[in-house]
């Protein structure tokens, strides 16, 4: 069985991130370089690290919707 990384609509994810299976990037989030994603990252949430830890929510209220 194999398990997949969603990445949501928006979201930005720097160079060298690993995403392990089964994790979901939210909406307009966005993960560090580098960083190692071990759990779902919340919507308009900014996670960096190893593992990637949420230090910052976005304000949805400057974010444009189609």
């Amino acid at each position: 069985m194999y398990l997949l990384a969603y990445i949501r609509e928006y979201a930005w994810v720097g160079a060298g991130a690993t995403i392990l299976p089964g994790v979901c990037i939210g909406r307009h989030a966005i993960v560090g370089a580098g960083s190692v994603v071990t759990k779902d990252v919340p919507d308009y949430a900014v996670a960096v690290g190893n593992p990637a830890k949420v230090i910052k929510m976005l304000d949805k209220e400057k974010f444009q919707e189609d």
